[in-house]
């Protein structure tokens, strides 16, 4: 059975980068009917935090990447560790090392003064020296010194590795905490894991994990490495390329789902599917079609996508989800018109859910126009067209039909073409230009409403 997993160090929040392995990792255990498992990798104890284990849950919550065991933590299972480091010293593939961080320090120097790469150098490897009293050892994985390291990596191709690139690495620090390149073997073979699949900077710690499962006489599972995401000017991703937190996504006003295939698009591809459902992700889904380029992240492509989900999407649901984009913009829709009407109106127009919040906002509060637009479009011209109006809309049935008749009829009245009336009726009512037309808006809005704003707005006019 294959069984995958996304093993995120809880440093940080969960961005975009970790998002798509977490997805390619739950998609291809679900194509091929295995298991996804999700492993919280907090071993480093300076950094790691329990608000950042929360924000990776719930965003692992909100893309809908369930996971089938987990979450497991590194640091509930130390004894564990140091059990299989004690076996790797017991069979010789292993031993401690008692150099002091100064005596490392001066081991690197000296080798930077000759021109070579700094590594540990091996000397307690094989030393008959007696420790030295009160320093705590490291334990070191004894690296084969000849031979070489080769996989054929299921993204990347066969790669190469020679073992006399690799030093002896520490797997266990002296106070009994795993390192990555060792807790990370041992939690894969504890767990069953057949597909690791993560990004192309782990591609460098492969061999030294290789060396290590085969210490440990395990099987050695398939590896795929992810090419990184690049922004769209070709530099590392970063904040300034819209690289934030997946919940700031969401804070944002994205669907879950957009933002999902998105990602799936980020340097996967089914022929020239550009949007698709989550079931077609997982019939669809391989690693054959993983292109060995980095992919560019697109905000304007993943905008677009959002704004093609947003219209698709149910309109109870997407309902409840703008509803607390309201609610924070000091919105009480239970007064207003029917938040699913409202938004049949505006959602083709809007490329998130915050957009098409802000925009249902004048369906439920007045919005004062600004002076500008005052300016602009109320005049002494069009005055005494709009208060015939106002009175127009007293007695009329309530409709879009009527509405429109009652907008020509007084523009008729007055001898103003249409616009001249509808735009500064537009801006009473609502405080904007841009909306819906004009009679489907005023509808939805009430009568009893149109009007208090009418009047209200009719005194700004001049005389």
């Amino acid at each position: 059975m294959v069984r995958t997993r996304f093993a995120p160090s809880p440093t940080g929040y969960l961005h975009i980068g970790g998002a798509r392995t977490a997805l390619f990792c739950w998609a291809y255990a679900r194509n091929r009917g295995g298991k996804f498992i999700l492993r919280i990798e907090d071993t480093d104890l300076e950094r790691s935090t329990q608000q950042s284990v929360q924000a990776i849950l719930d965003a692992m919550q909100w893309l809908g990447l369930d996971c089938d065991e987990g979450p497991f933590y590194q640091m509930q299972r130390l004894q564990r560790y140091r059990d299989a480091a004690e076996q790797l010293i017991e069979e010789g593939h292993a031993y401690r090392c008692y150099c002091s961080k100064e005596e490392l320090e001066a081991m690197r120097e000296a080798q930077r003064a000759r021109g070579e790469k700094p590594r540990y150098d091996g000397r307690w490897r094989d030393s008959g020296a007696t420790p030295p009293a009160g320093v705590p050892p490291v334990i070191r994985f004894r690296n084969p010194l000849s031979g070489s390291v080769a996989w054929n990596d299921l993204v990347k191709g066969p790669i190469t590795v020679s073992n006399n690139e690799l030093d002896d690495l520490v797997i266990l620090r002296a106070d009994g905490v795993p390192t990555y390149n060792f807790g990370v073997v041992v939690d894969d073979i504890d767990m069953d894991i057949t597909h690791v699949i993560r990004g192309d900077d782990h591609v460098n710690n492969t061999p030294r994990q290789i060396n290590i499962y085969r210490a440990l006489g395990a099987n050695l599972p398939e590896f795929a490495h992810l090419p990184m995401i690049l922004g769209s000017d070709g530099e590392r991703l970063s904040k300034r390329h819209g690289a934030v937190s997946v919940m700031q996504y969401r804070d944002d006003g994205f669907l879950p789902e957009a933002l999902l295939n998105y990602l799936a698009r980020l340097g996967w591809s089914h022929g020239d599917e550009e949007m698709f459902s989550r079931g077609h992700l997982v019939e669809w889904f391989d690693l054959g079609h993983i292109s060995k380029s980095p992919a560019r992240f697109n905000p304007e492509k993943l905008l677009w996508l959002n704004q093609q989900y947003i219209r698709v999407t149910d309109s109870r649901r997407l309902a409840e989800l703008t509803l607390p984009f309201l609610e924070a913009d000091g919105c009480v829709t239970t007064g207003g018109p029917p938040l699913i009407d409202a938004l049949g109106l505006l959602r083709n127009r809007a490329g998130t859910l915050r957009e098409l919040a802000d925009a249902a906002v004048f369906f439920y509060r007045p919005l004062e126009p600004s002076a500008a637009l005052r300016a602009q479009h109320y005049t002494a011209e069009v005055r005494p067209a709009l208060a015939d109006l106002h009175d127009r809309f007293k007695t009329i049935v309530w409709n879009r039909e009527a509405i429109n008749d009652s907008v020509k009829g007084a523009a008729a009245a007055h001898r103003l073409k249409l616009p001249k009336i509808a735009m500064p009726l537009r801006v009473m009512v609502t405080g904007e230009t841009q909306t819906p037309s004009i009679d489907a808006t005023l509808e939805l809005i009430g009568r009893d409403r149109v009007l208090t704003r009418m009047s209200a707005q009719l005194q700004h006019f001049p005389a």
